[in-house]
């Protein structure tokens, strides 16, 4: 289990977190939801390493983390994608996802056999040779997941991960992304507004506003929730109704 307790980040003053706590188990999808500031990039940055915390721990299958670099949580197998995509622009789309492999310690030929497979999986084999400069925004996003997958995470923290894609691309991508708890046992968090996409991929929501813990639990129950509907959903969730 990836465990944030009580967790709190402070910038300049301003208390972005506070007294946060969420859990992903292996073999679950969790959705982390919210209003625009509400600090969902901030908990994943602070999960990570990338925010320091004002409080409370982090802990990866019972050893705590809280304080480590982001390069040595990741090699416990904490792994993470951001908003902004993250390539090697002057590295070839095979080079991006074996670097991916490298960085947590794999062989050479092994990082390019596990990168030949992922970029299969993800239909990227016939841009293998071309640069990550010359790839279009949802080719990017595609390549940055399969070069995490390639570190073989434990749990892997997806930040808005089909932004920028064509319904098409978005809807390819889901099926990969719901495939992977299962196939590969690791925990997925995804942070996205798409509701639709959230509702239908997720089995559990974890809701914030201000910095907060407002929501958590199964979809049902979190959609239904008034305070969710009151800070987030809105309106449109009332109009739309209970969703299959």
């Amino acid at each position: 289990m990836l465990e944030a307790r009580d967790v709190s980040v402070v910038f300049a003053g301003l208390r972005a977190l506070d007294g946060v706590s969420l859990a992903l188990e292996g073999g679950e999808i969790l959705g982390l939801i919210g209003p625009n500031g509400s600090g969902k990039t901030t908990l994943v940055n602070a999960i990570t390493g990338h925010a320091p915390l004002a409080g409370g721990t982090v802990r990866v299958a019972g050893e705590t983390v809280t304080g480590l670099t982001p390069p040595q949580i990741a090699r416990r197998g904490v792994i993470r994608s951001f908003q902004i995509v993250r390539l090697f622009d002057q590295l070839t789309v095979m080079e991006n996802v074996v670097s991916g492999a490298l960085a947590t310690g794999s062989g050479r030929a092994e990082a390019r056999r596990r990168a030949g497979e992922l970029l299969e999986e993800f239909g990227l084999r016939d841009r293998a040779d071309d640069l990550g400069a010359e790839l279009s925004y949802g080719d990017k996003r595609r390549v940055e997941i399969a070069r995490a997958l390639a570190a073989r995470p434990r749990f892997l923290l997806l930040d808005e991960p089909a932004a920028g894609m064509n319904e098409e691309e978005s809807a390819a991508l889901m099926e990969i992304l719901a495939a992977l708890p299962a196939s590969r046992g690791l925990g997925l968090l995804i942070i996205d507004h798409d509701m639709a996409l959230i509702m239908r991929l997720c089995h559990r929501l974890h809701v914030l506003a201000s910095g907060r813990t407002i929501a958590e639990g199964d979809v049902e129950s979190v959609r239904n929730d008034p305070e969710v509907i009151a800070a987030y959903l809105g309106t449109e969730a009332e109009a739309d109704g209970p969703r299959g």
